[in-house]
């Protein structure tokens, strides 16, 4: 993963993006993979990172990325919250 990069959910359904809970510098992104469109919910701390990622990786199979429907402050956003005792 390219720096300051964190994969959410990898090679999901588009409709996680719908999510409020998610930090509010997620991004939706899609792409080609082997001639199939796939989705992923990213977050970074700029999204020219995001961007940089795909480009590299997918060059012309990089299709768009758009901003989720998060609302949570990056800072405070724990997808994985410790477990109690």
């Amino acid at each position: 993963m390219s720096k300051g990069i964190k994969m959410l959910f990898e090679d999901c359904d588009p409709t996680l993006a719908q999510d409020k809970s998610l930090p509010s510098s997620a991004y939706l992104v899609e792409y080609l993979q082997d001639g199939l469109t796939k989705f992923d919910i990213v977050t970074s701390g700029k999204k020219v990172d995001i961007f940089d990622h795909y480009w590299d990786n997918y060059r012309s199979d990089f299709k768009g990325m758009v901003q989720s429907e998060g609302r949570a402050n990056p800072r405070l956003y724990n997808p994985n919250p410790p477990k109690k005792k």
